[in-house]
């Protein structure tokens, strides 16, 4: 039996923010527009299943269910019908958090691809932290 490892980078950046914070933010479909343009500028509920429109075309994106970990695993169904699954996390730290997005590899990438495909990501991850930062900034504190 051969098996084959694909590449995968991971990318992370903090958030100061508390986790629970990002979590229930980042696992909410509809919000992906808003932190993960590079995913999806538009989604929408159609027939129980988020579709969004993407750069490519139109996307599925399945996110795995709610949990107390931390995991926003996602799946993405490409036009081509080919699914992506793309690892992610919300880490506690203190009083904010990491958020941590493994990249892995598509057998059909060629470097250009994947190192772009890693700078959108970054992207989307940055996007993340400034609305999550800012809207923090924005609430009024209880002391």
């Amino acid at each position: 039996m051969t098996t084959t490892t694909r590449q995968s980078r991971h990318l992370g950046i903090t958030v100061d923010r508390p986790a629970p914070e990002v979590y229930d933010y980042v696992s909410d479909p509809a919000n992906v527009p808003g932190w993960a343009p590079g995913l999806a500028r538009s989604i929408e509920l159609v027939d129980g299943r988020w579709v969004g429109e993407s750069s490519m075309g139109r996307v599925v994106v399945d996110f795995t269910p709610r949990n107390d970990f931390g995991v926003l695993d996602h799946d993405v169904t490409l036009p081509s019908g080919e699914t992506v699954h793309n690892p992610m996390r919300v880490i506690a730290d203190g009083p904010g958090c990491e958020v941590v997005f493994t990249l892995r590899r598509q057998p059909w990438m060629s470097d250009e691809e994947f190192h772009r495909d890693a700078e959108a990501v970054t992207a989307d991850l940055t996007a993340l932290k400034r609305l999550m930062e800012q809207d923090f900034a924005d609430t009024p504190q209880v002391c």
